[in-house]
């Protein structure tokens, strides 16, 4: 079988895309508006592009920007906190569709923490945490969605649980359990790990 994108519906293409590209390290994102209501939602399109950048991807809601996105646009700040075994539940409930005025963190229960340099809160239950300020956007046009805009942000500090680390500056997997979003309600924690040596 093959499939040309144009000849597909927006549901179609989002399943064979998603259920094809696995797995997915989860950007559980959090930010503020201007009247300091905190804001926490987790993306699947999301990865790291450089040594200290991070991007993820925000489509429309019904033709109109999520909270996250207009947070990001209007103060250029987020922090990106890592999902683990042990707070899935909760990064589910911060998926959910709520108005404006809802803080995700009393949500589901999270525990907002300061920043060190950005006024966006941390989430506390999460092992690894990195406050990162907007570098570019770029919104790519859809005729269905009205687009879907890419945050490029640059990390400028990084919080580590201690249990996490090893020497050396290298991770703890047994203790980090990270978890990463599959198709439709899946998630996959590591399983095998295998190493193969660079030709």
């Amino acid at each position: 079988m093959q499939f040309d994108p144009k000849d597909l519906d927006s549901s179609s293409l989002y399943k064979l895309i998603t259920g094809s590209i696995i797995p997915r390290p989860i950007g559980w994102i959090s930010t503020i508006d201007q009247k300091g209501i905190n804001n926490l939602a987790p993306f699947s399109y999301f990865n790291i592009v450089g040594e200290k950048h991070i991007m993820f991807t925000t489509a429309k809601n019904k033709g109109q920007n999520k909270d996250t996105l207009s947070n990001v646009l209007q103060n250029g700040e987020f922090v990106l906190n890592m999902v683990t075994e042990d707070v899935v539940e909760a990064m589910n409930m911060t998926s959910a569709e709520l108005p404006s005025d809802v803080d995700e963190f009393l949500h589901a229960n999270l525990t907002p923490i300061d920043c060190k340099l950005i006024k966006p809160k941390r989430v506390k239950e999460s092992k690894i945490s990195f406050e990162c300020k907007m570098i570019h956007n770029f919104t790519m046009p859809h005729p269905e969605n009205n687009g879907a805009t890419m945050i490029v942000g640059e990390i400028v500090m990084m919080h580590f649980d201690d249990d996490v680390l090893l020497d050396n500056y290298k991770i703890n997997m047994e203790n980090y359990k990270p978890v990463s979003r599959l198709a439709g309600s899946n998630y996959s924690k590591i399983g095998e790990i295998f190493s193969v040596k660079r030709s």
